[in-house]
């Protein structure tokens, strides 16, 4: 059976029409990032690749060219062996590699020479990402975002959990990018996605979203972490209507301290984040707070650094940023409990779809 080409604009669109997305490149590469839903076959995996690259630039192309044959069957007929046996013979599978298609190429052949109708997206993942940083901006502003404001410790994460169990449309960038998007915000032990990542999972939210019904998102700044909000995302997001989120300061303080136990466990972790702010704070502070969370007085250090840091600050930064926050809408949960924002969550879909019937 003849190979098959598609464009990656037409990938973005026909993604989910194949039985499966084959990423022929090495683990490597396909951890930094990859299409939605693809496995990893490797041709060349990581250690093969450097050496095939190695010998490609110490001795010459025809010797690395065998060399990489060799090792390029072998891996092949594994995967044929592991994944292929059981496979019925209408199966669809989408491959790509990096950007020329010999990795992808090799596999597809043998896979059409079985007998499977197999398509190799032309430029590879290097075009698919091209195609999806240009389509992000056509995605981004099609969409009645809904963003919820308020300050630190107020819930906006819970939120958007309670709206999204309830059947709501919701984007958790701070999810996707595994930080919760603060100088504190880094996770213990959980590293975050690749900026390439981020934006591939970002694009494969939006894609998924109706356009008929609103998408809730967090007041977020450009970056979350160490990675960015695409420009066209963030400019529709500060663009939108806002709901402000408010919590009394002795639910904030305590939302933070569940939040973040591991802080409050590992008193040293949270005097050593605390270094961060020493520019902003100055030392003078920095080193009086460290001397409170030794001391065991971690609620008063949250406190104060709700109060005298996040607070003015994110302020600011939505009243500069955010057009239409002035006009926010207070929402009010009963606390910061799980069933008090899932009632919340409830009013307001309740609201949703009371002016989608008006």
């Amino acid at each position: 059976m003849p190979l098959f080409t598609i464009t990656a604009e037409d990938a973005l669109r026909q993604l989910d029409s194949f039985d499966t997305v084959i990423d022929a490149r090495s683990e490597g590469e396909y951890t930094e990032d990859h299409l939605p839903g693809a496995v990893n076959w490797p041709t060349l995996n990581n250690e093969e690749r450097q050496a095939i690259g190695t010998l490609y630039k110490q001795v010459n192309a025809f010797e690395a060219k065998k060399r990489g044959a060799a090792i390029a069957a072998r891996n092949i007929s594994a995967h044929i062996e592991r994944e292929v046996l059981d496979k019925p013979k209408g199966w669809k599978p989408l491959a790509y590699c990096w950007r020329g298609g010999k990795r992808s190429g090799s596999l597809s052949l043998i896979l059409s020479e079985i007998g499977f109708r197999v398509t190799l997206i032309e430029g590879g993942y290097k075009a698919f990402r091209n195609a999806l940083l240009e389509d992000i901006p056509r995605l981004a502003p099609k969409f009645d975002w809904r963003v919820v404001c308020g300050t630190t410790g107020s819930g906006k994460t819970r939120l958007l959990q309670a709206l999204a169990a309830a059947g709501a449309q919701v984007l958790d960038l701070e999810a996707l990018a595994n930080h919760r998007s603060s100088v504190l915000g880094a996770l213990p032990g959980v590293p975050q996605p690749s900026q390439k990542r981020f934006d591939t999972l970002i694009w494969d939210a939006l894609r998924r979203f109706d356009p008929a019904r609103p998408v809730y998102v967090e007041s977020e700044s450009k970056k979350v972490g160490n990675v960015a909000i695409p420009s066209a995302l963030i400019e529709a997001m500060r663009a939108a209507p806002c709901l402000n989120l408010v919590l009394s300061d002795e639910e904030r303080v305590a939302l933070l301290l569940e939040d973040y136990d591991f802080f409050v466990q590992n008193g040293e972790a949270f005097c050593e984040r605390l270094d961060a702010l020493t520019e902003l704070k100055g030392k003078k502070v920095v080193e009086a707070w460290k001397a409170q969370v030794r001391g065991g007085q971690i609620e008063a250090v949250v406190r104060d650094l709700l109060l005298s840091h996040y607070d003015p600050v994110y302020l600011q930064s939505m009243a500069r940023n955010f057009k239409q926050y002035a006009q926010a809408q207070d929402i009010t949960p009963q606390d910061r409990s799980e069933p008090a924002m899932r009632a919340l969550a409830a009013t307001l879909l309740t609201r949703d779809a009371a002016a989608a019937e008006a």
